[in-house]
């Protein structure tokens, strides 16, 4: 741990009265007690002004500094919410206790310990709204906008529904289908946070972080309810039970995510939809949790017409385009494909190309370029 002040330490080698983070107990009051598995820390600063050190410090080794943390605390008792300090600093520095598993357990050597990441104290994770997106913007996927209007109705007056409230929901489908997207425009139109999260960013380096991150977002989620928590991907930490061998803190991430999603600690107001290409590499005890499995499906003719025009009125370039050719073209495509695979590589070959005019030339070396293969589609190249 690198202080960025004075490197005071106090010189006083005695080991350090057994206590609970908050009052003092003998050794006796914790034989009883569980050892804690893992504890997450927020360092919060020093209880007051010293002037010769600096309010901040820098942790310069993760690593260093659990051992370093570990070996001062040793045998004493962790209580969410309460406080750590730092023995050999002048004055004491202080640690919030953000996560203790289980909850009044007491430092072991065995013990995990870790510092909450920046980002996740900055919730970087909540996006801002974009006020473009609505749900009347998302064309197609009718049976899901009709889905979702019970988190509208729950959202907009949670206090009605009771024990009826919707909790978890997961949206399943092919990726560019615009799960990511009537997310977005949900908790633009409801105007409540959003926590947009990739699964992966879950998945700590250590036992016990993706726990500890699963808890935090939770926790943050429902400082700021009613909220929506969006985890895309959420196979990534979710395996089947026939695929945690891949990995050995799975079971410990699944366990974790399975206690929030029961709400055993009551998330009020809080919807967590989970996103996923393929539902049936889920560990089924997560599956079981959602009480709403929502599809998503590929556009159709008629929706695969609109989404080319829209995306073509806004390209810069004119066109010259057989809409019929291409609208049987980018059949069993999504919206996504759509735009990035098809338009986007056709404009920049027609740039390339110094035309000023997008052509089915242009778009046939999307097609070649993407391998895509369509063999329903005869004559589309005549």
């Amino acid at each position: 741990m690198k202080n960025l002040g004075s490197e005071l330490l106090k010189t006083d080698n005695k080991k350090p009265e057994i206590k609970s983070a908050t009052s003092k107990s003998s050794k006796k009051d914790n034989e009883n007690k569980e050892y804690a598995e893992y504890v997450v820390l927020k360092a919060v600063g020093y209880p007051f002004d010293f002037n010769l050190i600096e309010n901040d410090f820098e942790i310069t080794n993760k690593e260093l500094f659990e051992e370093y943390a570990r070996e001062q605390w040793l045998g004493l008792e962790v209580n969410e919410n309460s406080y750590l300090f730092d023995q050999k600093i002048i004055p004491d520095y202080g640690f919030e206790i953000i996560t203790a598993k289980p909850n009044g357990s007491i430092i072991s050597e065995k013990t995990k310990i870790k510092l909450i990441d920046e980002e996740i104290n900055k919730s970087k994770d909540e996006i801002k709204f974009d006020s473009s997106i609505k749900l009347s913007d998302i064309i197609g996927q009718e049976n899901a906008k009709n889905k979702v209007k019970v988190i509208i109705k729950y959202l907009e007056n949670p206090e009605k529904f009771g024990p009826w409230a919707p909790k978890n929901i997961l949206f399943y489908g092919l990726p560019g289908t615009g799960k990511t997207m009537l997310v977005k425009a949900l908790a633009n139109e409801l105007e409540v946070p959003l926590h947009l999260i990739k699964a992966t960013s879950l998945i700590g380096d250590h036992v016990g972080d993706g726990a500890s991150k699963i808890h935090e977002l939770f926790r943050k989620a429902s400082e700021k309810s009613p909220s929506i928590i969006f985890i895309d991907e959420i196979d990534a930490i979710a395996l089947h039970r026939s695929f945690q061998a891949l990995r050995g803190d799975v079971s410990e991430i699944v366990n974790s995510l399975l206690t929030e999603m029961d709400g055993i600690i009551e998330n009020k107001s809080i919807i967590t939809i989970g996103a996923t290409n393929n539902p049936t590499s889920l560990d089924y005890a997560v599956r079981s949790r959602f009480e709403e499995e929502i599809e998503f499906n590929l556009p159709n003719d008629e929706e695969r017409k609109e989404i080319l025009e829209i995306n073509l009125n806004t390209i810069p370039l004119e066109y010259d385009l057989d809409m019929n050719k291409l609208v049987k073209l980018t059949k069993n495509m999504s919206g996504r494909d759509i735009k990035e695979k098809i338009l986007k590589t056709a404009l920049h070959n027609a740039i390339a190309n110094d035309s000023n005019t997008l052509n089915m030339e242009n778009i046939n070396y999307a097609v070649k370029s993407a391998k895509i293969k369509n063999i329903d589609v005869k004559g589309m190249f005549e």
